[in-house]
């Protein structure tokens, strides 16, 4: 193992969208028992920065791992198709519609039943749009699409988080 292994390489698990939870999450834990900085006491403060480089490593790979959006984006790039968000807004005419759409009803509703419909139909969106984006990236190996969803479901968890808000605040 190099620190500068892919994420996948590191936790030793296939490089595809699909991945077991519980696998990655056994896998970080053995690997921070392994290069926890306190095992490097006796071995002098070399060793301790080399286990603290480790095991910060460790947090950053089983974090995008383990979040699907972050794990699509970093196989995207991984395979030269990367995502540019903070560069790269364009989207299907039909797509930006729906968000206005979803806008108009979140600014709308008035009632927490409005509110959890709304959230209901938001995940129902962010469902299909996960399994398509693991068709894209485990089946068909589009990953130039794949980035295309990838930017798509950001705009989506962003809404997804403000209608959550939302909830939270009329649940109050």
């Amino acid at each position: 193992m190099k620190l500068d292994s892919d994420d996948f390489e590191l936790f030793g698990v296939p490089p595809q969208f699909e991945q077991d939870t519980a696998v990655l999450d056994a896998r970080w834990r053995t690997l921070l028992s392994e290069f926890h900085p306190d095992r490097f006491v006796s071995e002098g403060a070399q060793a301790q920065r080399l286990a603290m480089q480790w095991s910060v490593r460790i947090n950053e790979a089983h974090r995008r791992l383990k979040d699907p959006l972050a794990r699509a984006a970093y196989l995207c790039e991984l395979h030269g198709a990367p995502i540019h968000a903070e560069d790269n807004t364009a989207m299907p005419g039909t797509f930006l519609m729906q968000q206005m759409e979803w806008r108009e009803s979140l600014d709308e509703a008035s009632t927490l039943a409005e509110v959890e419909a709304l959230a209901t139909a938001v995940a129902a969106h962010r469902n299909d749009a996960f399994g398509e984006l693991r068709l894209l990236l485990d089946d068909r190996q589009d990953h130039a699409a794949a980035a295309q969803q990838v930017r798509a479901l950001m705009f989506v968890e962003r809404f997804a988080s403000d209608v959550d808000h939302r909830l939270e605040a009329l649940e109050q």
